[in-house]
């Protein structure tokens, strides 16, 4: 029997009958890492979906796997979190594909956020470095208490509480934006670009 195609999509409410096997994906692929996953409440894999900030694999009308993104400090900070690939479909690339969606849709919805990771596993940290992510201390990712909350549905959690927040089991690793591109334009000339921009936008609707 031919498997069919794999697919990876944004989310939507059409994927919101696959949060159950989702969530026991995630479960089961903590249970085989011993660390790294944070367990997560079926509402908010749905919230997730229902604001597109979820992407979804898929082959036919099977799930493949699952990634989502977060939001940290207005915006300033971006995470792609929860990876994880169902079994029948690992060793096909799956990981890298919901990678490369997760990123470009935070690039697109959030182009000047810095976007982070905290990971153990070693595929993900080598496809972050080629997407461009640096190993940084935790120091320089987002203070938000939300977020570090979050980590507290990992079974490593009492190694970040022990060190202070200094570092765990993961390891963080940023983009930024900033340090992505080959010049550097002043903030004053952004601005006036700014109002220009919306001089032009406000003829436009006359």
């Amino acid at each position: 029997m031919t498997t069919p195609e794999l697919t990876v999509e944004v989310a939507s409410e059409k994927h919101l009958k696959f949060v159950d096997e989702i969530l026991r994906t995630i479960e089961d692929a903590a249970k085989v890492r011993g660390t790294g996953i944070a367990k997560r409440k079926p509402e908010y894999i749905v919230q997730k979906i229902n604001q597109a900030k979820a992407v979804i694999a898929m082959s036919g009308e099977r799930f493949a796997g699952f990634s989502y993104i977060e939001t940290w400090e207005h915006h300033r900070y971006v995470t792609t979190s929860g990876l994880i690939v169902h079994p029948d479909f690992r060793g096909m690339g799956v990981a890298k594909m919901i990678k490369d969606m997760t990123f470009t849709l935070a690039r697109i919805r959030w182009p000047k956020a810095k976007i982070f990771s905290l990971t153990s596993g070693a595929a993900v940290m080598a496809m972050n470095t080629k997407l461009g992510y640096k190993p940084v201390t935790f120091a320089d990712l987002t203070d938000d208490e939300a977020f570090w909350k979050g980590c507290e549905g990992c079974i490593n959690v009492d190694v970040l509480k022990r060190t202070g927040r200094k570092y765990c089991i993961c390891t963080g690793m940023l983009f930024d934006p900033e340090e992505h591109l080959p010049a550097k334009i002043p903030q004053e000339v952004l601005e006036r670009i700014r109002e220009i921009d919306a001089e032009q936008h406000q003829s436009e609707e006359k």
